[in-house]
């Protein structure tokens, strides 16, 4: 597994986003650990998940501690990066709202170090911004967070060029990710991305296979995936991140998985190797 950096912490190319194994659709216990150990075993050292993912009836932060299991039950779960998140809030109704709140975001990350049963959380994100919270005042309880050594590095989701300029300043240049959502579908977060590799600043697309629906697109919908993945005789998902993969050193997708197969073949992405033409092609769909 090749590596990359968030911060001073070196991780794998490829992370694993932890979100379809506890929400709608998810698969049994067994089954998302199953899928946790096998990212481990193809040498993931990243993954990302939130206090906010969970169906209705499940108690607050089932992803994380979901992961904390899995990666106590495995001999390189202590060499895992996990990523989490606060902000986002999911109510019994089940649905999806916002707190950005200084006074959330601390008791968030808390119960997010009770869970997953660290001293200090390896990187802490602000999930979304929240329009009745000033942006400020939500970044501000990060850095509070990282000066009381609660959390070892602060990150961003969801954020725009204007609010990752204003997160780095309040953090002292301490900013170490923005994870944005990022897929052959969806390129809105271009400047993001190219502001984060003028800064040095680890870029985390979230869906980058654009999710459920999109995915299975990638082999006809986005024809030029399909052809380069025949190619080269790997899957389109593989090539999609691969192409991911080839636009900045600062990038590291993070494919969410529910099953041991398709985390696999996520991982294999930083092993292909595009060439100019290949790039090209995927870059005008």
């Amino acid at each position: 597994m090749q590596t990359r950096r968030i911060g001073d912490v070196e991780v794998s190319a490829i992370g694993l986003g932890g979100m379809p194994m506890s929400v709608e659709g998810r698969p049994g216990e067994a089954g998302s650990i199953a899928t946790i150990h096998a990212a481990l075993d193809a040498g993931v050292t990243l993954i990302d998940t939130a206090d906010a993912y969970r169906l209705r009836d499940d108690a607050e932060g089932h992803n994380e501690s979901l992961i904390a299991k899995a990666l106590a039950t495995h001999a390189r779960g202590r060499e895992v990066l996990v990523a989490t998140k606060g902000g986002h809030v999911r109510p019994a109704d089940g649905s999806w709202a916002l707190d950005g709140s200084p006074e959330h975001l601390k008791r968030s990350c808390e119960d997010s170090l009770a869970r997953l049963g660290v001293e200090a959380i390896g990187l802490y994100q602000f999930h979304r911004p929240d329009p009745d919270v000033p942006y400020a005042d939500s970044v501000g309880a990060l850095r509070d967070l990282l000066d009381e050594g609660k959390i070892r590095m602060a990150g961003i989701s969801n954020a725009d060029p204007g609010q990752i300029r204003l997160a780095n300043e309040i953090l002292g240049g301490r900013l170490a990710a923005v994870q944005n959502q990022f897929a052959p579908a969806f390129r809105s977060s271009e400047p993001e991305l190219e502001l984060c590799d003028e800064l040095g600043i680890a870029f985390l697309p979230w869906s980058p296979l654009g999710g459920i629906a999109q995915a299975g697109k990638l082999g006809s919908a986005y024809a030029p995936f399909a052809r380069v993945a025949e190619a080269h005789g790997v899957s389109p998902q593989r090539v999609c991140l691969a192409w991911m993969l080839a636009k900045s050193p600062v990038v590291i997708p993070i494919p969410g998985s529910s099953r041991p197969g398709t985390i696999q073949d996520s991982a294999a992405a930083c092993h292909l190797a595009l060439d100019d033409a290949d790039i090209a092609l995927l870059d005008g769909v």
